[in-house]
């Protein structure tokens, strides 16, 4: 007779750990740089779907002073403040900033969501002449050798088809998506961090794709998953290389 194991299965997904402040990766200082170098002067940049001020916070070490607009007032309740910052909720088609007034203008991992053409008319309105328009986005993270495979079957294969169908965008790095402006090459970049394996599944749980799948009953998905990279993992604590490849299209208005 074959025994049954008493104990409830973990429910890898149900822990408490989907705090997008938390787990939402910083962008590297030399992004932030870049951006200013490019920029005609530094007394303003405008952050368009900020969040919780992942770049944001970054541009606050360059410029006079920044705006953070989000349309989610919980994005911006839990954004730390910063005495360069002023965070707003607005949505990204209608910018609650004077005429011609931003040096720089930043969408970082949220262009994807906007109506672009309104975007863009108000990104025209917004900018100074001269001004710098910056779409960023973060592709799709890489592990450590014996733990990538698994992960590459997961996010292609069996939480693929939760993704909204703008999520396209970031995996093309934003290539396709109209940019009707005088572009520059941006250089090479990736974001890269030492996480633990609470700290991956907690980054996990801000994706929309994990949401959705939890609202569909699909917690078999994503609990198998979590249990097979955890045993790939090793111990819980060990920190393992997670890193993205940072997607710039950026031109001059």
């Amino acid at each position: 007779m074959t025994s049954i194991d008493p104990r409830p299965a973990r429910n890898w997904f149900e822990q408490g750990g989907g705090d997008y402040a938390r787990f939402r990766p910083e962008y590297p200082s030399e992004l932030a740089d870049f951006l200013a170098s490019m920029a005609p002067d530094l007394r303003l940049a405008v952050d368009v779907g900020c969040g919780n001020g992942q770049l944001t916070r970054s541009l606050a070490s360059c410029f006079d002073r920044v705006v953070g607009l989000d349309p989610s007032a919980d994005q911006i309740a839990n954004a730390i403040p910063n005495e360069r910052i002023t965070y707003q909720c607005a949505p990204a088609e209608k910018l609650p900033m004077p005429d011609h007034s931003a040096s720089l203008i930043t969408a970082a991992q949220a262009a994807h969501w906007f109506d672009l053409h309104a975007f863009y008319q108000e990104v025209r309105r917004v900018g100074i002449a001269g001004g710098v328009l910056a779409l960023i986005s973060y592709g799709v993270l890489r592990l450590e050798p014996d733990l990538e495979c698994r992960f590459q079957r997961f996010y292609w294969e069996e939480i693929a088809s939760y993704w909204p169908a703008q999520r396209k965008l970031v995996d093309e790095g934003y290539a396709t998506m109209d940019f009707p402006f005088e572009e520059f090459e941006a250089p090479s970049m990736e974001i890269r961090l030492e996480w633990d394996s609470s700290e991956f599944l907690g980054y996990l749980l801000t994706w929309s794709a994990v949401q959705h799948a939890r609202e569909a009953g699909r917690m078999d998905v994503l609990n198998r998953f979590a249990e097979d990279i955890s045993e790939l993992w090793g111990d819980e604590h060990r920190r393992r290389s997670v890193a993205w490849p940072i997607n710039i299209r950026v031109g001059r208005l």
